[in-house]
């Protein structure tokens, strides 16, 4: 199976790192014109340089989505785009009844709303040139809500909602729009969320073990999922191969959701 993405071009934010720059490193080997976003110009220009170093074609735009200003610069920069692959999100482990309302809205912001923003503004292009692909990463936290930070499962809860009702508002126009429920994925970020949960003491393979074991046992795979898995899954989702995959939510979970999503 040969995924051709060849004169397109492809949006990922939250791309500097970890999860994001696996996709953008991804979309770029398919052959997609690649465009990095993160809200620091030297962390841009690194990951730039990275994809790039491996044949890839990438630019960068230093652009914080979360807010309106920063979606408006990078809608300068950035006027239309093939794919839409909404990466950026924030988590931290927080007790329940210790989260506060500015917490709450911190998450909707950023895991929420960023998401919306860049939909609305680049789904009517997709629809006028009859097609696009718009994808939200997701988390199994969306359907299994941990209880050590709730505020970010339900925030991805709602993008669950976000993406079947936007692929409801774009039925029959060529354009698809999906979630990939991403498992514990190994990333620094992650690293250093395992580490507030179990001893830091602890050497990070054993320590990681520990995580699962204590955390997530539900994992089929019992490890974390590495970022280029997740992926491979968003490339797939990405071409063309995918035109009859829309509304939906794509399990790169390592077997950890026990459920059949409706």
């Amino acid at each position: 199976m040969r995924i051709d993405l060849i004169g397109k071009t492809a949006l990922v934010t939250g791309s500097t790192q970890g999860i994001g720059v696996a996709i953008a490193q991804g979309l770029a080997d398919a052959g997609a014109r690649v465009v990095v976003n993160g809200r620091s110009a030297d962390r841009v220009d690194a990951a730039v340089d990275a994809i790039r170093g491996t044949g890839g074609d990438a630019v960068g735009v230093a652009a914080d989505v979360t807010t309106d200003e920063g979606v408006a610069r990078l809608l300068r920069e950035l006027p239309g785009v093939d794919v839409l692959v909404n990466n950026l999100g924030i988590f931290e482990a927080v007790p329940a009844r210790e989260i506060t309302d500015a917490q709450w809205r911190s998450f909707f912001e950023v895991n929420v709303l960023s998401a919306v923003r860049l939909i609305r503004a680049y789904l009517p292009g997709m629809i006028e040139r009859g097609w696009g692909r718009a994808l939200q990463i997701a988390s199994d936290s969306a359907v299994v809500t941990p209880a050590e930070m709730i505020h970010y499962g339900v925030s991805k809860t709602a993008l669950l909602a976000v993406t079947r009702g936007f692929a409801k508002d774009a039925a029959g126009t060529g354009v698809t729009v999906n979630s990939v429920i991403a498992g514990p994925t190994h990333t620094g970020g992650v690293e250093e969320f395992v580490y507030q949960l179990v001893d830091r003491s602890l050497p990070w393979e054993q320590a990681q073990r520990e995580f699962m074991r204590v955390h997530r046992p539900q994992s089929l795979i019992q490890r974390l999922i590495e970022p280029s898995e997740i992926a491979n899954m968003v490339v797939y989702l990405s071409s063309p191969l995918a035109s009859a995959t829309t509304g939906g939510a794509l399990r790169v979970d390592g077997g950890y959701v026990d459920s059949i999503l409706p």
